[in-house]
């Protein structure tokens, strides 16, 4: 095993630190890419006493580490699970395809990044679900640990598989390769699941009686214990625990009184870049907004802000304990913080002679203060990215994004006006109930914001206009009031996109867009059911990896291994459901009702809109099936 001892002559030294891995040698390290991905001890990571504990457990993320490293819901249950003494959680990274074939070719397994320990040897796995087409980087992980792919033929010595995330709120894809999920925001959950699962090893309960007493815990679905039958159609006729005892509606977990959670006051500081390399501060969960194409924002509810004095605490401790030089405010939409003036501004204040930035993502066209961002670029500046998501206002309101074509001119003047001349503009195609004169309202918007620049007196406006426009293909997902309606079509989807391209015509514009097969597998995943397992494990034996880089996503093995399953992949991505028929994911309770969501489709074809929730209650239901989750816990009241 290696132990990193610092850099030398610009080149990453190590020491030999155990021999169980002595495999991983400098001549390994320094014939891949970026070596820093696979040695650990970076400033804040934890390394404990494997001989201390009870509990081996690895938190694994289904992408390279760059991409992992930025998931800051990772960070805080890694934190979290730190806190324990009796538990040793480690960080896993899928190898980058340089570093795999070393480690195949030279017999080294998958390890964990802090102790160097084989995978094989941990208590339990977990992969957070981010994206479906990370899936087959989980099955190539497992294969690459020696710990078997099928939980239905894995060995009582084998470590248990679990998952969670938000597409695990459709389990199903997975069910043969996972033993158990969390559902819901794990901070609460999976110190319960450990201190069942110590419980069980002290008594030596196998895995398939701790699972047993797994499913009983809120939160826990184990997939084993649940059976599935169809109707001659291919729709699900029944899904049907298999005892008494094991619940039939999985509820997810929330976490209450959101200022007083665990959130880590250190950040592991990555040796190398990083997507998002900065101090990442959770400024609140859920989402008000009611957008009918958007996940997030239903499977989050109910809203749980934490206090501008608990952010001011937890900002100052990061910024100490990280040596970072920019905070991004986190969140489903940052501008409805319910004061965020206050805390934008307090920040700065608080900083400022740190230089220390504050950093907001995308941000609602509805919401831009010029005031705000402009106090923002006192320190660092940055780019401007706006989601108006439609080409047209009936889209805009079909999906219900409550806001307007005038919204967006207005925030584009004003950036304008006040130095800005790079903007970013993100929409969504394939939309349900979308038309081409909705697909050519995207180019025609984008040339009215080139037009609000030409307006600006040369004077005042900045040169270099820079709009990139960029659209994403619209896959409907589980509890979404769009979860019914069919996919749009790959040759439909094509041909929007060379509609847009032509209809472009301003060279200020810069179009980007994603490929259609990519969407097409996504759909199929977040909508199957048990029976896209057996096609998940066909495409990995014949080599799919890394399917969401384009480097690496090969669809023509897709199709083939589509075509020997026998699955009929239309059935599940392209076919319009019906509001009685029993879907994948239907056992699972959010808190918002299936009534609620049909009522939002009915009003999504009619394109009425339905008002944010903070302007009275919308009744989805939320605030009656988690009774001790308040709405808008937290926020503050004008």
């Amino acid at each position: 095993m290696l132990e990193y001892i610092g850099v030398k002559n610009g080149m990453i030294a190590y020491s030999t630190r155990r021999k169980v891995m002595n495999k991983i040698t400098d001549d390994i390290l320094f014939r891949v890419e970026k070596p820093a991905r696979y040695v650990g001890g970076e400033l804040n990571s934890v390394c404990k006493n494997t001989e201390a504990v009870d509990i081996r457990y690895a938190f694994c993320f289904p992408d390279v580490y760059e991409v992992g490293m930025s998931h800051l819901g990772s960070r805080i249950l890694y934190y979290v699970l730190n806190q324990r003494e009796d538990t040793f959680c480690e960080r896993v990274f899928a190898p980058w395809p340089d570093m795999e074939k070393l480690m195949r070719d030279n017999d080294i397994a998958l390890y964990g990044i802090e102790s160097k320990d084989p995978l094989n040897e941990f208590d339990i796995i977990n992969f957070t679900l981010q994206y479906e087409m990370s899936y087959t980087n989980i099955l190539n992980m497992l294969d690459l640990s020696g710990v078997t792919i099928r939980a239905s033929q894995r060995k009582e010595e084998e470590p248990l598989v679990m998952c969670g995330g938000p597409c695990a709120y459709n389990p199903e894809p997975l069910y043969d390769i996972v033993d158990f999920v969390s559902l819901g925001e794990g901070e609460d959950v999976l110190n319960e699941v450990l201190d069942l699962y110590k419980e069980c090893k002290k008594k030596g309960i196998s895995k398939k009686e701790f699972l047993r007493e797994a499913s009983k815990i809120e939160g826990i679905y184990v997939p084993s214990l649940y059976d599935v039958s169809y109707n001659d159609d291919g729709t699900i006729k029944e899904f049907k625990s298999l005892y008494d005892d094991v619940p039939l509606k999985i509820k997810k977990r929330i976490i209450n009184n959101f200022s007083d959670v665990d959130f880590p006051d250190k950040l592991i500081v990555p040796y190398i870049e990083i997507v998002h390399d900065r101090i990442m501060l959770e400024t609140f969960r859920g989402c008000s907004r009611g957008c009918r194409f958007c996940q997030a924002g239903m499977i989050y509810r109910p809203v749980r802000e934490k206090t501008v004095p608990k952010l001011l605490e937890e900002a100052e401790v990061l910024v100490k304990n990280t040596g970072y030089e920019e905070i991004s405010l986190i969140s489903l939409s940052i501008c409805d913080y319910s004061d965020i003036q206050n805390l934008v501004f307090s920040l700065i204040e608080k900083f400022t002679e740190k230089r220390v930035a504050v950093a907001l993502p995308s941000i609602r066209i509805d919401s831009f203060s010029v005031g705000l961002i402009k106090e923002i670029q006192k320190i660092r500046k940055t780019g401007l990215t706006f989601a108006p998501e439609a080409g047209t206002q009936r889209m805009r309101d079909v999906i219900n994004k409550g806001v307007t074509e005038e919204n967006l001119i207005e925030s584009a003047k004003s950036a304008f006006e006040s130095g800005w001349s790079a903007i970013k503009l993100y929409f969504m195609i394939g939309l349900p109930y979308e038309n081409i004169d909705d697909v050519k309202g995207i180019a025609e918007v984008s040339e009215k914001v080139v037009n609000e620049y030409f307006k600006v007196p040369k004077n005042i406006r900045n040169k270099g206009l820079r709009v990139t426009v960029s659209t994403s293909i619209l896959v409907p997902k589980p509890f979404t009031p769009f979860q019914w309606a069919p996919q749009d079509r790959t040759e439909n989807i094509q041909e929007k996109i060379k509609i847009l391209r032509s209809s472009i015509k301003s060279r200020a514009v810069t179009y980007n867009w994603h490929e259609s097969p990519v969407s097409f597998l996504e759909a199929l995943f977040a909508r199957g059911d048990r029976r896209t397992c057996d096609l998940l494990i066909k495409a990995f034996e014949k080599g799919t990896k890394f399917d969401g880089w384009t480097e690496y996503f090969d669809f023509s093995l897709w199709e083939e291994a589509i075509k020997e399953s026998n699955i009929d992949a239309d059935f599940y991505v392209y076919r319009e459901r019906s509001y009685d028929e029993i879907l994948p994911w239907d056992f699972i309770d959010v808190g918002v009702s299936k009534e609620y969501l049909i009522k939002e489709n009915e009003k999504a074809k009619e394109a009425v809109l339905t008002s944010d929730c903070r302007e009275g209650c919308k009744n989805c239901n939320i605030n009656l099936s988690f009774k001790e989750g308040k709405c808008f816990e937290g926020a503050v009241r004008n």
